[in-house]
């Protein structure tokens, strides 16, 4: 009987340990994270060069006409302070344009007020200030906005590509206005 009661009990034992079967251990998967944009922040001065090509149109009540193309070598610097999304700033630029027709140059002066928005190394913006357009011939202060793009080649290196529109009316009292288009590539060091 008591080899019958050990038989019973050594079943019992060995049947509840192989109930269920083997059942593996459960390892739990590292969640992923989503790449998120790099952590950039364009707060500082920065200071550079431009260049670019233009075209410029005079016009009297009625009547517009083409007054040629120009080239445009410069400077700029300004100020930008990133708000996380949005990046404020001002910058300040001189040009000195040089008509593809005419001899002689001008000073393109322009103080910009800058906003954009954060993207990580890429930042579109836009602008809008004054210009002031002094020559052999005429002085003029008139409007100025453009759109444009930055990308952070290292962290203290951009470049940009900018696209701006200049207003100037009633060019030294002649009745004259003058609307300049220019595409500008630039270079900055951000300090």
């Amino acid at each position: 009987m008591k080899a019958a009661f050990y038989a019973a009990a050594a079943s019992l034992v060995a049947g509840a340990s192989f109930a269920g079967g083997y059942v593996p251990p459960v390892v739990e998967q590292p969640v992923a994270v989503a790449q998120t944009r790099a952590d950039v922040d364009w707060t500082g001065f920065y200071a550079g060069l431009q260049y670019g090509q233009g075209s410029l149109d005079a016009s009297v009540p009625g009547v517009t006409v083409d007054a040629g193309d120009f080239d445009a070598l410069g400077l700029h610097a300004g100020y930008l302070r990133d708000f996380g999304q949005f990046v404020l700033g001002g910058e300040l630029d001189y040009n000195n344009v040089e008509h593809d027709d005419f001899d002689g140059s001008a000073d393109l002066w322009r103080l910009r007020a800058r906003a954009g928005y954060d993207m990580g190394k890429f930042q579109p913006y836009v602008t809008l200030g004054a210009a002031r357009l002094s020559g052999e011939d005429a002085k003029e202060t008139g409007l100025t906005y453009g759109i444009g793009a930055d990308f952070l080649l290292t962290d203290n290196f951009s470049a940009g590509l900018e696209y701006s529109h200049a207003d100037f009316s009633d060019v030294d009292g002649t009745n004259i206005d003058l609307d300049a288009d220019m595409v500008q590539i630039r270079a900055s060091y951000r300090f």
